[in-house]
């Protein structure tokens, strides 16, 4: 199986392993932890990933900045990105998908879920 690079934004640090823990049971996932956009986004630009999990609400820079910078580049327009986060109200889900998130998930979000979201994406089966 090909491996899988992920990067997974959030502040929480719990909340970064279990949805860690929750792709590995892909198998071939390698994960990239970061505590907020600004550290998401030096991570990205210094690697090469297959997807991005992002969180909205963090300090120094929230997911929807990170998503409009990923998104600025051509060659990553194509990126499945993930947002996981507290924020319901459709607006916000609006203009997230809006910036380039390929799918929008409520917390708390079981890792069923975010593990079918994830393989519907990347078209794992």
């Amino acid at each position: 199986m090909t491996q899988i690079r992920a990067l997974v934004v959030d502040d929480s640090q719990a909340m970064r392993r279990s949805i860690m823990y929750a792709l590995q049971r892909l198998g071939g996932v390698v994960c990239v932890e970061a505590g907020d956009g600004a550290d998401g986004l030096k991570k990205f630009t210094q690697g090469q990933f297959d997807l991005v999990l992002t969180d909205i609400n963090m300090p120094l820079m929230d997911g929807l900045k990170l998503i409009s910078h990923i998104r600025q580049a051509p060659e990553h327009r194509d990126i499945p990105i993930v947002v996981i986060t507290t924020e319901g109200a459709a607006a916000d889900r609006d203009r997230a998908m809006a910036l380039g998130a390929s799918a929008y998930l409520v917390k708390p979000v079981q890792a069923r879920v975010v593990l079918e979201t994830v393989k519907g994406l990347l078209n794992l089966h």
